[in-house]
């Protein structure tokens, strides 16, 4: 038999992680049982069946790790696609993640990963939005960001985008946890959004091996990261047979908290959060309703860094305004306005509103809707 070869800690982990078949918790059953990743993989077939869940059959696979899989390859194009192996014992690894029943041994990093993502909130939902949906986790994302919490989804097309591209705006983090690997971004079209996110507002995390494909299997397991990396998670638009209720319900077994945007009753896109609120999630019209229970959590140092952190970004994130336009966006609320209705609120000309509205449009101020309704973007 050839000599194995002498692995460093990182290594010996990345090893574990490739081997087929074997998952997070016999991973660490694995440790807890032979005390580090190196051990592990020195171990005999006999010794290694004293594991519990370990047959003759995987103790044979992992006793031959080198002939099941390629490290080589695999330290490769980690380098190739720019990102980091972070494994469990690093005090990178987020701390949140690992209260969780079966956390990733370790994680591939495309970005980074800082001490403030811990204060985290997931915004997750459906593939197929609607125009009410996106516009609802993109604000509240957008307000989430601004408070200076990171927010984490999916990075799946509808509301994971939404919810990625408004923490952007505000010029907060945000995480991406996708259920592939890195060098094979899912869906394609977000390839970009992948590459802002890491450049410098966030992270791109899985714990798949850099060229795994998606598929039926992956998604469901990303779900339990981005539940466990946050301490809240907000549906903004779920279909009753959404997954994203299965992270909602992950969220609810790792003691998280669950928040949920209400939309129109006869809308089966908002079935599913109808449900959840039903079912004891808290009803979500804006970021401040999590806020106030997020804020009640933390230290009282942490809180009022918090409030002042959030006041100071919502300031930097607002764009000057003349004076007609600061009379129009105190006239806007959370809702959706008609332009008749703002003009009856500021008691200006239909002229000046229908000009004002356009200049605050082109300032990403408000948005306007189908109909001559208008909303806040900040």
């Amino acid at each position: 038999m050839p000599a194995r070869p002498a692995l460093n800690r990182r290594e010996a982990f990345l090893a574990l992680t490739l081997i087929p078949k074997v998952g997070p918790v016999t991973i660490r059953r694995l440790l807890d049982g032979f005390g580090s990743p190196e051990d592990v993989l020195k171990a005999s077939e006999t010794a290694l069946q004293r594991v519990e869940g370990i047959g003759p059959a995987m103790a044979r696979v992992i006793h031959g790790w080198q002939d099941a899989i390629d490290l080589a390859k695999e330290k490769r194009r980690i380098r190739e696609v720019g990102a980091r192996f972070v494994t469990l014992e690093e005090e990178s690894y987020p701390v949140l993640l690992k209260e969780i029943h079966d956390p990733p041994p370790a994680l591939y990093v495309l970005g980074e990963l800082v001490e403030r993502d811990r204060h985290a909130i997931a915004v997750v939902g459906s593939r197929r939005s609607t125009h009410y949906g996106d516009s609802c986790a993109r604000k509240l994302a957008f307000q989430l960001a601004t408070a200076g919490l990171t927010v984490v989804s999916g990075l799946a097309r509808g509301i994971d985008t939404a919810a990625h591209e408004g923490a952007l705006e505000a010029k907060g983090r945000t995480i991406a946890v996708i259920g592939c690997g890195l060098g094979k971004i899912y869906p394609p079209e977000n390839q970009t959004l992948a590459r802002r996110i890491a450049d410098g507002q966030g992270a791109v995390i899985s714990e798949f091996p850099v060229d795994q494909i998606p598929d039926k299997t992956t998604f469901p397991l990303r779900n339990r990261i981005i539940s466990g990396l946050s301490k809240g998670i907000l549906v903004a638009e779920a279909p009753a047979w959404s997954g994203a209720l299965i992270t909602a319900n992950m969220a609810a077994e790792h003691n998280r908290t669950v928040y949920a945007v209400p939309g129109p009753i006869d809308r089966p896109s908002s079935a599913g959060c109808h449900k959840l609120i039903q079912d004891g999630a808290k009803l979500v019209t804006s970021a401040d309703d999590i806020l106030e229970d997020f804020l009640w959590l933390l230290p009282r140092d942490e809180q009022e860094g918090m409030k002042q952190a959030r006041a100071e970004q919502q300031a930097a994130a607002r764009p000057p305004m003349d004076e007609d336009e600061a009379r129009l966006y105190g006239a806007l609320d959370t809702s959706e306005a008609h332009i008749d209705e703002l003009i009856t609120r500021t008691g200006l000309p239909a002229s000046t509103v229908s000009a004002t509205l356009l200049k605050m449009e082109m300032k990403r101020l408000v948005k306007q809707l189908p109909g001559k309704f208008f909303t806040r973007l900040v």
